[in-house]
């Protein structure tokens, strides 16, 4: 799993459409796979911090910092939850969103990449084999 993340992120950083600012953090490895995190569980219409950190199996100190990380880059901001005056909301920012679209870019290579590395049967045990481990 760690291998696949860091060819997603070598893929960002090569990818013209990413925002420059954010291919460069992923060029230089300041970006890990524990900022992929936020990616992958970010609701588009936004997401309380607490769910955040659930979704992704973190605590949500250590979502706090990521988030912290991802708001100074640009990637996201925090909001005031209008359902809760008292909570924030987590959103993409503009180039967050651009952000995701090469994430999303780059895991579809990167699939096709290990089934061709790997064979197709081979490659859906391994998915399957990965989202039973995530599951449990």
């Amino acid at each position: 799993m760690r291998r696949f993340d860091e060819r997603v992120l070598q893929l960002m950083a090569h990818d013209p459409e990413v925002p420059l600012a954010l291919s460069n953090l992923a060029a230089r490895g300041q970006v890990s796979a524990a900022h992929v995190h936020i990616t992958r569980h970010l609701m588009l219409q936004g997401s309380r911090l607490q769910e955040l950190a659930a979704s992704a199996g973190m605590s949500k100190q250590a979502m706090g910092k990521l988030v912290d990380q991802c708001v100074a880059w640009g990637l996201v901001t925090r909001e005031a939850d209008a359902r809760d005056g008292r909570a924030k909301l987590v959103r993409f920012t503009p180039a967050g969103l651009a952000w995701l679209q090469g994430f999303q870019r780059a895991v579809i290579q990167a699939e096709a990449e290990l089934r061709q590395a790997v064979g197709a049967e081979v490659a859906t045990v391994i998915a399957l084999g990965l989202e039973a481990y995530a599951s449990a």
